[in-house]
């Protein structure tokens, strides 16, 4: 990652933890940072267990990137920081916020859990913040660990040890679940045995979600966020779909990692061959943005359909399962108590209802399914009622971001 980035990097065990561990570093406690709506409710814990106030940004409709021009003057002055969230891989304007920031002193982080191999401005996505943050879960595939990048080799060391100060003791029966974990996987699914392949996940703490949004439990945050900063108060959150996010790593966890490491450039080809394909379709992103995307070696592809529940049902009924989905937006989940409402809520609602994020490594048989179930393509935004449009949630099966 190193060779790659051409910054210094931090092997951690999960994403979320070297997130918490750069916005400890680099914010004062009460600061407020400026994130994406519609994104995993897991990095607004995350947000909230560092001390911070989340505040939600305006979104652009067709890929929900963060609408830089949106964002009100005043809202600017009061930051702390950006986080960016580069959502399936689509990046946010990275070289416009990297400005931004410069302008006021602030540090920009990027969320690029889902953009391994992408990139804006020219650049590698994650070569633009202060900090950045790559989970070695999605393109790569080894369900362990992340990285976490900095910009300045001089704080590489202090966030190194900041991380070892988090980190739980290994746990010889949690490494032995990991090294079994995809043969069990692998056995249940191909017989055909869903219920059993979730219960498995569940056992092993990697999908416990029965809808899209975890229980928010407002009672029980606001007393964890008056005990802010600490991960502890915050692990009923941020520990869900990854109960080991603060584990040590064992020898069976790195030797994957390394193993799906090395075979990544070959997955970030097939992914973007998958995501030309999609992109080929009526019901592409592409259609509604204002100018053409690049095939990007998406994590997902975010489809927009009119009916998302029915389109993910016929996905389902050919095996693939529709997750990474975010609705509703993080700021009516959670509402003006625990954060500051975007101040253009239409274009996240809008998105969060109609993206149905489909795997660009299963993109001929997903374009099937849905040709074969009939699935329309989503009004364009302005002509789609979107306005004032309130997401609920709801969607198939367990999510896990």
């Amino acid at each position: 990652m190193r060779d790659r980035l051409g910054r210094e990097c931090v092997y951690v065990p999960s994403c979320r933890l070297g997130m918490y561990a750069a916005l400890r570093h680099w914010c004062p406690p009460g600061g407020r940072v400026l994130m994406s709506p519609v994104n995993d409710d897991v990095i607004f814990f995350v947000v909230l267990a560092a001390g911070l106030r989340p505040v939600q940004a305006p979104l652009k409709p067709w890929d929900a990137s963060l609408d830089l021009d949106a964002v009100p003057e005043g809202t600017w002055g009061s930051l702390s920081a950006v986080l960016t969230t580069n959502l399936y891989g689509n990046p946010d304007p990275a070289p416009g916020l990297r400005a931004r920031c410069d302008a006021l002193g602030i540090p920009l982080f990027e969320d690029a859990a889902h953009a391994i191999g992408g990139e804006v401005g020219g650049r590698p996505v994650g070569t633009w913040g202060d900090a950045s943050f790559f989970s070695l879960s999605k393109h790569v595939g080894a369900h362990a660990g992340g990285i976490l990048a900095v910009a300045d080799p001089g704080v590489r060391d202090l966030l190194a040890q900041a991380c070892e100060d988090l980190l739980a003791p290994r746990r010889t029966t949690a490494e032995l679940a990991y090294a079994v974990r995809p043969y069990a996987e692998a056995a249940v699914r191909g017989l055909g045995l869903r219920r059993a392949a979730w219960a498995v996940l569940r056992r092993l703490g990697t999908a416990e979600r029965e809808e899209i949004r975890m229980p928010l439990r407002p009672e029980a945050l606001a007393r964890a966020v008056a005990a802010a900063p600490g991960l502890d108060a915050h692990d009923p959150w941020v520990r869900v779909d990854m109960h080991d996010y603060r584990r040590r790593g064992g020898r069976f966890r790195l030797a994957r990692v390394a193993r799906h490491l090395d075979r990544l450039d070959e997955v970030l080809a097939a992914c973007r061959a998958g995501t030309e394909l999609l992109l080929a379709t009526d019901w592409a992103y592409a259609r509604y943005a204002d100018r053409p995307p690049a095939a990007r070696p998406l994590f997902r592809v975010p489809l927009l359909v009119a009916d998302r529940d029915a389109a993910a049902a016929a996905l389902a009924r050919r095996g693939i399962v529709v997750g990474y989905l975010y609705d509703p937006p993080l700021d009516d989940y959670a509402g003006a108590d625990f954060t500051d409402p975007s101040p253009a809520p239409e274009a996240a609602r809008w998105f969060a209802r109609h993206a149905l994020p489909v795997d660009p490594l299963r993109a001929r048989e997903a374009i099937a399914a849905l040709e074969e179930a009939g699935v329309r393509p989503a009004e364009p935004f302005a002509a789609a009622g979107a306005r004032g449009e309130r997401s609920s949630p709801g969607g198939p099966g367990p999510v896990r971001g």
